[in-house]
């Protein structure tokens, strides 16, 4: 402890000493290289295999969003709402305890608008400690963790993302039963040569009493009944350059630095996590056989495949292309379906006769039990196209959905925008357009109103270290 102590007190004195000099001293020289290549790390041991590392990420939305009809804010009914948030705010701590023991720690907010609760929000997004077992073939670890499948950008890495936000329908119960996608548990990892697995076991967090002990819904949702394990696994096969997997998440873009093709496909799975009211009949006695009868637990089963290419085109000039395609199986039950607006500006819809009332904001239906299609796609173009101001990346993505619950219609949303790469991902300005579909309800029959799309333009400015 003492020794850690000694060696932070060094680093701020050495930090404090290089950027009091001129740039042109060579201790200077040396640590702005080593800053730029590797971030701010402390090496604790003399062959370098123990260190520490810090990093920390903030990204700001400044938005102009067309709301769904009806959206209000406190019963004010707003057609357009403009506002600026904190999209996300986090900062991570990483190190190397021994030769084989690692630890991880991320604090940080998201999420935050001028809606948002004062001065409450920031939390630990991940705590996990893991051990090395065998080399690079198997690790083991445990605590508060972001670890699995469905799909790649299950575990999104937020600094490195192709788009100006993750696809957020692959954080398949995202605040459901876990806290931003992460649950208590262990789980085992490892690269065999080209071929990278996860695996994780983990206790899902309690769901809150209410809802559908209260309403009898006949779409399905989360059980609030104690939960039975949840298992996810993720194995991902490289085709030429391989990955690190020393973190949980998932790159979006190496933006020229690296040749990568990978194929993945993972799993879902938990008991009983869902349920639903099988009746048109709400029963008087809550006690009743009628609800043994009637109330249908259900288990949760998501599948999916995804197809990840990201390459340079002259590695001298870093051009580079992006391609993710992904699909998406997803069973929670009959019926289930929801609207999920990020950092949303409204707080509800006054028009609940006409238009579903999860459909205010910015929300849209984005997860369901059915089927989704995913597509995202990008150029940057070479390096240094505005010498020292970076260069561009314009990108877009479509997500398709088949939600049971949305009958006959087919659910489109897409985005376009451009990246403005000024240094890499630590200084990036993203502006981005979004389009999403509106829908009426009756009786629990949606039906589409292509003339009523709405829209979110937002411009986003993201700094990284």
């Amino acid at each position: 402890m003492k020794k850690t102590g000694s060696c932070l007190i060094l680093l701020f004195l050495l930090t404090t000493k290089v950027f009091s000099q001129a740039p042109e001293t060579s201790l200077a020289k040396q640590m702005h290289e080593r800053f730029a290549r590797e971030g701010l790390k402390l090496y604790l041991s003399d062959d370098s295999t123990r260190w520490l590392k810090a990093t920390g990420l903030l990204q700001v939305q400044a938005r102009y969003n067309w709301n769904d009809p009806g959206s209000a804010v406190y019963g004010h009914l707003q057609n357009q709402t403009a506002d600026v948030g904190i999209r996300t705010l986090r900062f991570q701590l990483m190190g190397q305890v021994t030769s084989r023991v690692y630890m991880y720690v991320q604090y940080g907010i998201d999420n935050f608008n001028y809606l948002s609760a004062r001065k409450v929000g920031s939390f630990f997004h991940d705590a996990l400690t893991e051990y090395r077992v065998w080399k690079k073939y198997l690790s083991i670890g445990g605590g508060l963790a972001y670890m699995g499948g469905p799909l790649r950008y299950s575990t999104q890495s937020v600094s490195s993302t192709l788009m100006a936000d993750a696809p957020i329908y692959q954080q398949t119960i995202n605040d459901q039963s876990d806290q931003f996608g992460r649950t208590l548990g262990m789980y085992a990892k490892g690269q065999i040569k080209r071929f990278d697995y996860r695996i994780s076991v983990s206790k899902p967090l309690a769901v809150q009493p209410g809802g559908l002990d209260t309403t009898y819904s006949t779409s399905a949702a989360f059980s609030p009944d104690p939960a039975s394990l949840q298992y996810r696994t993720y194995f991902k096969w490289h085709f030429f350059d391989v990955e690190s997997n020393e973190l949980a998440y998932n790159s979006g873009t190496y933006l020229g630095k690296k040749r990568v093709l990978t194929l993945g496909v993972g799993i879902q799975y938990q008991q009983n996590a869902m349920r639903y009211w099988d009746s048109t009949a709400v029963p008087l006695n809550p006690n009743s056989e009628e609800i043994k009868k009637n109330l249908v637990n259900h288990n949760l089963m998501i599948a999916g495949v995804d197809l990840f290419y990201d390459s340079y085109l002259n590695k001298e000039k870093g051009n580079a292309i992006t391609i993710y395609v992904a699909y998406l199986y997803a069973d929670y039950g009959k019926n289930y379906l929801r609207y999920l607006g990020t950092m949303n500006m409204n707080t509800g819809n006054n028009n609940k006769n006409l238009y579903n009332a999860a459909s205010f904001g910015n929300a849209f239906p984005m997860m369901g039990t059915g089927n989704t299609a995913y597509i995202q796609a990008a150029y940057k173009f070479k390096d240094k196209l505005f010498a020292e101001h970076g260069t561009l990346q314009p990108y877009f993505d479509v997500q398709i959905s088949k939600f049971q619950a949305l009958g006959n219609n087919t659910m489109l949303m897409a985005d376009a925008g451009i990246n403005w790469l000024i240094k890499g991902q630590n200084a990036k300005i993203s502006l981005n357009y979004q389009s999403r579909p509106v829908y009426t309800e009756k009786a629990g029959t949606y039906t589409e109103v292509p003339s009523a799309r709405r829209g979110l333009l937002f411009l986003q400015y993201q700094v990284a270290f």
